[in-house]
């Protein structure tokens, strides 16, 4: 219960953040929730108890999805695009089960999803005023480097030397403006239940992705153990019926990461810089993995996951720079800053406490202006096997120093992390890797120029497709117990070792820490010091106002509600119903791909009931992160599991608009018309229906 009093005097204060919420929006903490917006839109007034409930009852993937525990006996509930990497591992050249799906027979028989991990929110703990006196009267280099002390000191603490049960993150809140401990239960022991036909879950492909209406069960169940027996959690009730429209619906989640209070000239450096930089990698990418698909069975099994990837976040970046081109947006963000500074240089006493934070941003970007495409090109090398190596070097190097000097990642209390990172037993699909590493290689030679000093030291006299080959004929590092002896020999193996992704790892180190050091230095710390003036002046400017309760944060990958309706949306002269259903899946199979649906679901048709709700929008505030998360009702019942967006809530990073923004969530109703009538899962829909085993 100690959630529940941590959480009590919460409802009645509203959340202090940068965002004003209008309607529907926000993507709020636990710990502040909206209760007076709540209480006069809806008439409805969270309890302790409930939101206890849905916090003990919700889960976070560490990979970067959302979920719920759906039964007393470990069953999580989450999206197939969320266990696209565990359905990818288990696979072989026999099975191929993220397109085909997969479903254990028993308990007994689900197998464990190799480097999964499941995080669930044990408390939060505010810890702005501690973090304010350690880094009191520092700037620069000094200010970086009392923040990693604070780090280390707050998560050490939270831990309680039990880093293997306990995860801590210290989460920066409002850009700065206040600083919250985040301590969730950790879960290393994830199997996998059931998870559909790719064809169903992700039904209309590329072209229906960001758009309703929609028609997938994007749809993954996944177990989880500790001391080899599923554990016993809360959790939500499965409501077989689903939602109804105009229904005030609630969704659990970690949505990832907003900018809907970044200054204009960050978005700026967005737009022009950064968003188009990663686009066109992304781009060059998308082409490589699609030929590598296609050169056989085996090669298609290895690259889909990755594929799918990288054409969602194309698709979602792009949206996000048409967002940042509309006409006015960055004008309006502009204003906000101008009118915002003004109230600060209106009062000479505002003027002392906050100064001109804005300016301070400038001045950090222009610095990350200089340097950005630079660091980005060799950052594009550091992945797979090469990244185990960089992360290898690294910790030997981190764990030398002090725990307050370490950087984040390689802490104590993180150090079980890592260490189960290390050891995870991923398979590594030698061709994919050197087709992917060379195609690193070959992008930073392009960004850089053939006569970088950089260049000359990843590459040397080869080419990158001949490096890269080198490089993986000559590793050992894809065999788990040789990356944990590694790492528990510490600095001394690290040297000795003559494996040559080691050795060029440790050739990169210097470069990598000068890239690390400006950016957390000259970047990254200031950018903190003004953001965060920014932030408080914004409080306070709000408090004035009388406007703090509809102010909320930005976006962290931490546990936050969103509330919204049930309803479609008008797209010109066109009304967009809120529901789709099992007829117009079927309407619109045309029996080729990305419309094609599996055999099992043209065997069931006769069997279904076709009215049967299929997906739905409601108007809840999300982004990317929420993949996974449940839509739940007021009795803090499942009533559906959200997996995408419309188009038009891309543009959700930057802001809300709620005439148009849309989740798209699969019914609860359709998930249980599949299990019972298409894969005959009964004993799973059983435990569903019952909440055990």
């Amino acid at each position: 219960m100690r959630v529940v009093k941590r959480l009590l005097p919460a409802l009645l204060i509203a959340s202090t953040a940068l965002g004003s919420a209008q309607a529907e929006e926000g993507m709020w903490t636990f710990d502040h929730l909206p209760a007076r917006q709540l209480k006069q839109q809806y008439g409805f007034e969270p309890s302790a108890e409930w939101i206890n409930h849905v916090i003990q009852s919700s889960a976070r993937l560490a990979e970067g999805c959302s979920a719920s525990f759906v039964s007393g006996d470990g069953l999580v509930m989450t999206n197939h695009h969320c266990a696209n990497t565990c359905l990818t591992d288990l696979s072989d050249k026999t099975h191929d089960y993220f397109h085909d799906g997969f479903s254990a027979a028993e308990v007994s028989k689900e197998p464990q999803c190799p480097g999964m991990e499941l995080d669930r929110l044990d408390q939060v703990k505010d810890v702005t005023g501690r973090v304010a006196d350690m880094t009191s009267g520092k700037h620069g280099a000094d200010y970086a480097k009392a923040l990693q002390a604070a780090s280390s000191v707050l998560t050490k603490e939270c831990a309680g030397g039990d880093a293997t049960h306990w995860r801590c993150d210290v989460v920066t809140l409002y850009h700065g403006g206040q600083t919250a401990l985040y301590r969730y239960r950790r879960y290393q022991d994830v199997r996998l239940v059931m998870a559909p036909d790719q064809d169903i879950a992700f039904f209309g492909g590329d072209p229906d992705n960001f758009t309703f209406p929609r028609y997938d069960i994007d749809l993954s169940m996944l177990r989880v153990f500790e001391g080899g027996k599923p554990v016993h959690t809360p959790f939500f009730k499965f409501d077989p019926k689903g939602p109804k429209a105009g229904e005030l619906v609630f969704t659990s989640g970690n949505p990832g990461r907003t900018q809907r209070s970044l200054p204009a000239s960050a978005l700026t450096f967005q737009r022009d810089v950064i968003l188009p930089t990663i686009i066109g990698v992304y781009s060059t990418s998308e082409g490589a993995l699609w030929q590598y698909s296609r050169e056989s069975k085996e090669h298609l099994i290895e690259a889909q996951n990755t594929l799918f990837g990288v054409q969602n976040g194309l698709k979602s970046l792009s949206g996000t720079v048409k967002a940042l081109r509309e006409p006015g947006v960055m004008e309006k963000r502009e204003a906000e800053d101008r009118a915002l500074q003004a109230w600060i240089d209106a009062d000479a006493e505002r003027r002392k406490i906050y100064g001109e934070p804005f300016k301070k941003v400038e001045a950090a970007l222009a610095i990350q202006r200089q340097s950005y495409v630079h660091d980005f090109a060799i950052a594009r090398t550091v992945h797979g096997l090469l990244g185990d190596a960089v992360m290898l070097v690294s910790a030997a190097q981190e764990r030398q120093k002090p725990d307050a000097e370490r950087r984040a990642g390689y802490h104590d209390a993180e150090l079980a992390e890592l260490e189960a990172e290390i050891s995870a037993k991923v398979p590594v699909h030698v061709d994919l890797e050197t087709m992917t590493l060379a195609l690193g290689m070959t992008t930073m030679r392009q960004m850089l120029g053939e006569d970088d000093a950089a260049v000359h030291l990843v590459l040397g006299t080869k080419s990158p497709d001949e490096r890269a080959a080198e490089l993986m004929q000559g590793t050992k590092l894809a065999d788990p117990a040789q990356r944990l002896a590694l790492y528990k020999g510490g600095a001394r193996a690290i040297q000795a070792s003559t494996d040559p992704m080691i050795v060029l790892a440790r050739q990169l180190q210097p470069v990598l820490d000068v890239i690390r050091n400006r950016s957390r230095d000259q970047i990254e710390a200031p950018m903190h010091e003004a953001q965060g003036a920014i932030a408080r002046a914004q409080f306070a400017r709000a408090q004035a106002e009388g406007k703090a309760d509809t102010l909320y944060p930005d976006a962290t990958f931490s546990p936050r509600l969103s509330y919204g309706t049930v309803k479609g949306w008008q797209d010109g002269a066109k009304t967009i119903a809120p529901f789709t259903n099992f007829a117009g899946m079927y309407k619109h199979a045309t029996g080729s791909d990305p419309f094609r649906l599996p055999q099992v679901w043209l065997d069931a048709k006769p069997h279904l009931t076709l009215s049967t709700n299929l997906d739905f929008v409601s108007t809840n505030d999300i982004v990317g992160g929420n993949s996974g998360s449940p839509v739940i009702n007021r009795q803090g019942n499942v009533v559906g599991l959200i997996f995408d967006g419309n188009l038009d809530s891309l543009a959700g990073d930057l802001y809300y608009d709620g005439e148009r923004n849309r989740a798209v969530s699969t019914d609860t109703s359709a998930i249980m018309a599949a299990l019972k009538t298409v894969y005959h899962a009964d004993a799973l829909a059983q435990e569903l229906e019952q909440g055990h085993l």
